[in-house]
């Protein structure tokens, strides 16, 4: 390939935002959506692509079905799947990484993905890193709105007020806050901002996870009615030290003495560690950021205990 960036080049990344601290404001900052997906750097030279992941590895062979503009570009952005009504879907996008080519070309019909562009690396003979992310981005929306025409390929939304960006911290993943003068610094974690999108949900406590220090909780296991079924749905994380030796008194009397270890179905598809059940009777109210299939991708944090609610009200449609 002759273009003036090689892969592999390590992704910019943005710094978390605080819990609650909001966008950041001001006439430097402009916003985009933030995605549930895998980041990825695409090295176009004509017809030939390599994409990257995140790490540097390629991945160009999992996803066939993605299609580019020609030309000699390097791009910075995410891998989506689309679900229903629109909403990203990250474990379709983990089933994409098979061994098999026959399951591969299979899956890209059945759950194509697509590249959502969301900034310029380089353009025929010329690395642009260097230049700001308003000129950046500038010249991508150019090549956004050229005669190529691809379901595939799409450059991201941006807004440039936090009013604008509002819909997506109240119905997305969060929202990513860029510097506009900030220029492209592989690997560093410079120029943009991270507000993810913080919400909250009473869950029904359905067991628990020992921690490394023996006589300690690692972690609550969290369950939602679906009907009359209780489904795990995620864990709690975060417990400070007092805490986690504290839950082995206060959940003993929840006990059902019903224990296991290496039975994921026992937990849907949580991961094979050792946990004890507990009868249905304690709610929790947690705060989380994350949901995928139905799942919490991430630990949520507690942020109080509900002796006031009933277990049989922590219903699924919560997570809607």
């Amino acid at each position: 390939m002759a273009l003036p960036l090689k892969p592999p080049v390590e992704p910019q990344l943005a710094k978390s935002a605080k819990p609650g601290a909001g966008l950041p404001e001001g006439p430097e900052w402009v916003y985009e959506p933030k995605y549930d997906g895998f980041r990825a750097i695409a090295f176009i030279d004509g017809g030939e692509v390599f994409l990257q992941s995140r790490t540097g590895k390629p991945l160009l062979r999992y996803f066939p079905e993605l299609r580019f503009p020609k030309g000699k570009m390097v791009l910075d952005g995410e891998l989506v799947i689309l679900g229903k009504g629109g909403v990203e879907e990250f474990n379709s996008l983990q089933m994409r990484l098979h061994p098999a080519e026959s399951r591969i070309n299979l899956l890209s019909k059945a759950i194509p993905a697509r590249f959502r562009a969301f900034d310029l690396l380089a353009l025929d003979s010329k690395k642009w890193t260097g230049e700001p992310f308003a000129k950046r981005r500038e010249r991508l929306e150019k090549l956004g709105k050229s005669k190529f025409k691809g379901t595939t390929f799409e450059v991201t939304p941006m807004a440039k007020t936090p009013k604008g960006a509002e819909k997506w911290l109240a119905s997305g993943e969060g929202v990513i806050a860029k510097e506009k003068d900030a220029v492209y610094e592989p690997g560093k974690r410079r120029g943009m901002i991270k507000v993810k999108r913080l919400r909250t949900l009473d869950v029904v406590v359905v067991g628990w996870r020992p921690g490394k220090e023996k006589g300690t909780v690692g972690s609550l296991i969290l369950g939602l009615y679906e009907g009359k079924t209780l489904r795990p749905i995620g864990h709690t994380s975060g417990l400070k030290a007092k805490e986690k030796r504290d839950l082995v008194k206060k959940l003993a009397p929840y006990e059902t003495g019903e224990t296991g270890s290496a039975d994921p179905s026992r937990w849907d598809t949580d991961r094979d560690l050792e946990w004890h059940s507990l009868r249905p009777e304690l709610v929790i109210e947690i705060n989380f950021d994350h949901v995928s299939d139905g799942r919490i991708r991430h630990g949520s944090k507690i942020l109080r205990w509900r002796d006031d609610k009933d277990p049989k009200d922590c219903t699924f449609d919560q997570l809607s």
